[in-house]
């Protein structure tokens, strides 16, 4: 997986942080979907990597619950976490128990769950 996430990190269109990130969204089946951050000079319409392929997934039929884990690679030798859009999106879409690894471009991996990334939630139960 690290060979991939590496691979991906050439397709990230990052002119201005130069901050690069790849992440892979492994689902239940096997199936993966892969995504890389896109920045924009207006920086509220950059997408995460994260986001990028988890949409992907949905976006080809794939549902809440559908998710095994999730990994994300930051060109950088510390690790790098996914952002709070990000984890908003999923505490919404994985298990709580689901693993989201966090890779750095030297192949050092921390993994968390989804619970430990995300203590609390905000989901559909605080609407109503």
């Amino acid at each position: 997986m690290i060979e991939k996430l590496r691979e991906l990190q050439n397709n990230s269109y990052s002119p201005y942080s130069h901050y690069k990130v790849s992440a892979i969204a492994v689902m239940k089946d096997g199936r993966e979907f892969v995504g890389v951050n896109v920045e924009n000079a207006s920086y509220g319409a950059t997408i995460c990597a994260e986001r990028s392929a988890i949409l992907s997934a949905i976006s080809n039929g794939y549902h809440k619950g559908d998710f095994k884990e999730l990994y994300v690679m930051v060109s950088s030798e510390k690790v790098g976490m996914p952002c709070f859009l990000c984890r908003q999106v999923i505490s919404e879409l994985f298990d709580k128990d689901c693993m989201i690894h966090c890779v750095t471009i030297d192949g050092k991996i921390e993994d968390y769950t989804v619970s430990q990334i995300c203590p609390y939630p905000f989901g559909e139960e605080d609407l109503k």
